[in-house]
């Protein structure tokens, strides 16, 4: 019988843990940014322990379609806006790409006013110049410096959100959490369904799609004698085991983070009738009576790293997406002068983020509706994603097959019957 070769290897022995580690933890990090952060928080203190299921039901189908848009880049070369252009109808190519761009710019302006915000609590000052400082930094980070040096600043800033499991350490919870997280009570109301795809939306982003796939690209074109595995078929075992690995750690890692958040927030906020939070750093802010100035200073500090990590992630996906529908040259890996509109985009997406904080608009109200909007537009994207994923003419001998396909298909399936959910009761 035949194998999936996606199960068949264990990680090359003898190569360090970091080395193993790559774009599957970075993208698992970066999608508890601030503004996922805020989510969760919202979560967590509207509803206390009752969404906490889906953080852990989430799990697999996050693991699962992660693994799928890491091996389409692996196995082809190339991102998944340039898998899509080569093999679907331009318009759709198109409207992915656009609600990628919106949803990902108001991400980015999300994840500065937090990160803002929450340096104020932590040193006082004006946000509106911690909000520009944030940008530049991102901004210098993901142009002036070598992706082979830039990857591993990254790996370090997934620490920051070891922040929140602190804060877990340090806040008293009641066995009601552990019951309500394995036997979920949904309620069928539009709140509770309009949060749950929320968290969903926050949970399997479309960027995150996108970034994975595009960071193995990267790490392939800046590794000497690695080529596509449809071109070097040989080199198909070390490095399926390796997105095995890497993508399994990562999405675990984000998960558990989520759920700390979200519990920390029901056990503090929940419990004292603090259910309206607006943004993450009003979380932090009112944990301090609650929790004590420990538990502040962490999940404080904690959107600061993470906002770090998250921008460059949200901005550089909507650059790769945007330069490979219209075949310019991309990659952090190539210079300013060899890729304009490949750091352009990354550039104006970033602006935009700040000119949106900047202007007075409600970020965080937007913030709720971009989550929302990732959870609606992940449908479509996760089934091109499977499609291409299936096809020998995109794939070659490495379709996905068995559980991962599977899997695939049951997250497609899941989102789409919680995003009619919600139209229903809307």
């Amino acid at each position: 019988m035949k194998r999936d070769p996606e199960v068949l290897e264990q990680p090359p022995s003898g190569v360090p843990l970091l080395k193993r580690l790559g774009p599957g933890l970075i993208t698992g990090a970066a999608d508890d940014d601030p503004s996922g952060i805020a989510t969760y928080s919202q979560a967590g203190a509207q509803f206390g322990y009752g969404l906490l299921w889906s953080v852990v039901f989430t799990t697999p189908l996050m693991i699962g379609i992660q693994i799928v848009s890491a091996r389409i880049g692996r196995v082809t070369g190339h991102g998944l806006a340039a898998n899509i252009r080569d093999h679907f109808p331009r318009p759709l190519l198109y409207l992915i790409v656009f609600l990628l761009l919106v949803a990902n710019t108001f991400n980015i302006a999300a994840d500065l006013g937090v990160m803002g915000d929450a340096l104020v609590l932590l040193a006082g000052g004006q946000s509106s110049i911690y909000i520009v400082f944030f940008a530049l930094v991102s901004l210098t980070l993901q142009i002036f410096i070598p992706f082979p040096r830039y990857a591993p600043i990254l790996k370090w800033l997934t620490l920051a959100l070891f922040a929140y499991v602190g804060t877990v350490l340090v806040v008293p919870f009641p066995g009601t959490a552990l019951r309500e997280t394995l036997v979920p009570q949904i309620a069928w109301r539009p709140d509770y369904v309009g949060m749950l795809v929320a968290v969903l939306g926050t949970t399997i982003s479309p960027y995150l799609f996108f970034w994975q796939a595009s960071q193995e690209v990267e790490e392939q074109r800046a590794t000497p004698g690695h080529h596509p595995l449809r071109e070097a078929p040989d080199q198909a075992r070390a490095h399926l085991a390796r997105i095995k690995f890497d993508t399994y750690l990562g999405m675990l890692f984000s998960n558990l983070i989520a759920f700390c958040i979200m519990l920390t927030t029901a056990a503090t906020l929940h419990a004292a009738g603090l259910k309206d939070i607006q943004d993450a750093a009003q979380a932090a802010q009112a944990l301090r009576p609650l929790a004590g100035d420990f538990a502040f200073a962490l999940f404080a500090a904690g959107i600061i790293g993470t906002g770090l990590l998250a921008v460059p992630v949200l901005a550089g996906s909507a650059a790769y997406a945007v330069a490979e529908t219209f075949r310019w040259p991309i990659g952090l890996g190539l210079p300013l002068a060899e890729a304009r509109g490949f750091y352009a985009i990354l550039t104006v997406a970033t602006a935009l983020g700040v000119l949106i904080d900047l202007s007075g608009i409600d970020s965080m109200k937007a913030l709720l509706w971009a989550a929302t909007l990732n959870g609606v537009v992940s449908v479509p994207i996760m089934a091109v994603m499977m499609l291409l994923a299936a096809k020998p003419a995109v794939m070659g001998p490495f379709v996905v097959t068995g559980r991962l396909r599977v899997l695939g298909w049951i997250a497609v399936v899941v989102i789409a019957a919680a995003v009619a959910a919600m139209f229903v009761l809307l």
